[in-house]
């Protein structure tokens, strides 16, 4: 194989944590993952790379490709800067012809090298609409925020009657597409978007934000942020006496804003999956991961477990016609193969690249959350 890696230092994520490697086998078969590995969103790293290193494990004790499949981590720290540096280590050092990727602003930074390169990327944490744009060689497993959007209006404009939104948005990419879709869509759904407050994605201190927020009087509060700064603001938010609905996207799905007493009854989408499933892949994927962890899986960790899968299916096509595992080859392949057996259950790329896939609306209720709602099906 024309891209088999020579030996080189590596990151990787096990599941204690992050450790440092140095060997790489001649056979194997590398992959690249982009993620936060460090700084205020490192938890986001662990918890993608928990659903990226089971596919991994599965495929290997399948024997799918014949020779093993490894994923050299690199750490983005969630910037677009530190990504593009992992992104050029992975595509030019490590060459590999697969990328996983996350955060909207860090996938947009690495889309052109992936294009360059004709390498690979998928995108499974992301929800900027405009990742659906960034070209044939640039793929999302998780429904962006257009969906998100459009699913969660419904639920509270008709089901709970809450019609005036204040949105307080992070200042880049992600913040800005949910913000046009909210402009847009709200006025269609029967709701109004009475303000909108954009913050630095670096910010930590929101009292002059609830003063503002208290002063709209919203029935809903939709936050699109991520990482510290979203429990920062929903703790401070409450803490300043604001009682209103919280909403959000499937950023809220991290275990650290699902454990906070502040988050109780807040609602966010995510795609809809039975976790009770009796579909073989998902019921492979939620009891191995439940066994590991002690503890359901989420939409994310499910998207980087489907990511890897999906690598997994179109490299064993690949092997099975005797064609190199290039970017190029599992982009035909992809476009060649109508659907693919996923977690969640069968999955139908769109002409973009992007999956198509029901969606839910969750309410975080101190105990695990509860689905509430569900569109699409």
């Amino acid at each position: 194989m024309a891209w088999i890696l020579k030996l080189v230092p590596r990151l990787v994520l096990g599941a204690a944590g992050i450790s440092v490697a140095t060997a790489v086998l001649a056979a194997d078969i590398t992959i690249g993952a982009a993620f936060p590995l460090s700084g205020p969103n490192a938890s986001y790293g662990d918890i993608f790379g928990s659903g990226a290193n089971l596919a991994r494990d599965h495929i290997n004790e399948d024997n799918l490709l014949g020779d093993k499949l490894r994923i050299q981590y690199e750490d983005t720290q969630a910037l677009p800067q530190q990504g593009v540096i992992s992104m050029n280590k992975l595509v030019n050092v490590a060459r590999v012809p697969y990328v996983l990727s996350a955060f909207t602003g860090v996938s947009k930074a690495i889309s052109t090298a992936a294009a360059r390169t004709k390498t690979v990327a998928v995108n499974g944490g992301g929800v900027g609409p405009d990742l659906a744009s960034l070209g044939a060689y640039f793929w999302n497993v998780i429904p962006l925020a257009t969906d998100e959007v459009k699913a969660i209006l419904p639920y509270l404009i008709k089901e709970k009657n809450l019609k005036k939104f204040v949105l307080v948005y992070v200042d880049d990419p992600l913040g800005e597409g949910i913000r046009k879709e909210l402009e847009t869509s709200l006025p269609k759904a029967g709701g109004e978007l009475a303000e909108s407050l954009s913050v630095p994605a670096t910010m930590q201190q929101f009292a002059g934000i609830a003063a503002r927020v208290r002063a709209a009087n919203p029935d809903v509060i939709y936050i699109a942020s991520y990482g510290s700064q979203q429990s920062q603001m929903i703790k401070q938010f409450r803490d300043n006496g604001i009682k209103q609905q919280i909403a959000s996207y499937s950023a809220f799905s991290i275990p650290e804003t699902n454990a906070l007493p502040q988050a109780k009854g807040a609602v966010y989408t995510t795609q809809n999956i039975d976790w009770k499933s009796a579909d073989p892949v998902t019921k492979r994927f939620v009891d191995d991961y439940q066994s590991k962890y002690k503890k359901l899986p989420s939409a994310y960790i499910a998207n980087y477990y489907n990511a890897v899968r999906l690598f997994g299916l179109l490299a064993s096509e690949l092997k099975k016609k005797g064609e190199a595992i290039t970017g190029e080859n599992l982009l035909r392949q992809r476009n060649e193969t109508k659907s693919f057996d996923l977690v969640g259950g069968k999955v139908t790329f769109a002409e973009n690249g992007t999956v198509i896939s029901p969606m839910q609306v969750n309410e975080i209720d101190g105990a695990g959350g509860k689905v509430v709602s569900v569109t699409g099906k």
